[in-house]
């Protein structure tokens, strides 16, 4: 079972779908320990509700970001996790962090990347008139949601949608496809080598798609 630790700032949403995933005996993986940036993150009530250690690092604590950097590592590294999964975490990452967990580090970011890397993705979707939106969930590097995609859910855009009723949609396929790249991670089925996706032992041309109708 591949240990894996999960790093958030909020509610934790994604976070328990990770979890949950995982109680199924078919994931391989399992989650060892979740951390949080501040003691009033919702998600740490779920996890210890799923019986998973929990801890904090708060961030105000510490001077600078480096600083940080280097407890949220530490923690990790005590957790013996070997695979990192961002689920709602509001920091960005030094360059230093990102290098000592390349290949093993994961965020999932709400639009359909290399569209809309930042915030406001669903609005900024309905905006241009696009047809589809999602999430994807991608290997982090130094450069902000610009790491290698593993996989995209994605959704149609009704007539009549606003970034709210989007949002709810998109955190389905959320749901969804972070625990899958996490089973498909600790299956061996997907690797990262030299900052390239390889999937089943060749390089991934696109990202996998997920489609959800039923969510679009």
């Amino acid at each position: 079972m591949l240990p894996v630790a999960v790093v958030i700032s909020g509610r934790g949403s994604n976070m328990e779908a990770i979890a949950r995933a995982s109680l199924g005996g078919a994931s391989r993986y399992r989650v060892v320990r979740v951390i949080a940036d501040r003691d009033g993150a919702g998600g740490l009530a779920r996890a210890a509700a799923l019986a998973i250690p929990v801890s904090v690092v708060p961030v105000k604590q510490f001077a600078d970001r480096h600083s940080f950097d280097a407890a949220l590592a530490a923690e990790i590294d005590a957790s013996g996790a070997q695979l990192v999964a961002l689920a709602g975490f509001m920091r960005i990452l030094s360059a230093e962090f990102v290098r000592r967990f390349e290949g093993r580090l994961l965020n999932i970011h709400p639009s359909l990347l290399p569209k809309y890397k930042g915030l406001d993705t669903h609005a900024r979707a309905l905006a241009a008139a696009d047809a589809h939106h999602g999430a994807s969930v991608h290997y982090v590097t130094d450069e902000l949601d610009g790491g290698p995609v593993i996989m995209q859910g994605r959704l149609r855009i009704r007539p009549g949608d606003t970034a709210d009723t989007v949002s709810a949609r998109v955190h389905m396929l959320e749901h969804i496809i972070y625990p899958h790249v996490c089973s498909l991670i600790a299956a061996g089925r997907i690797e990262c080598r030299a900052g390239s996706v390889f999937f089943d032992g060749a390089p991934l041309a696109a990202p996998l798609i997920e489609e959800n109708d039923a969510a679009a």
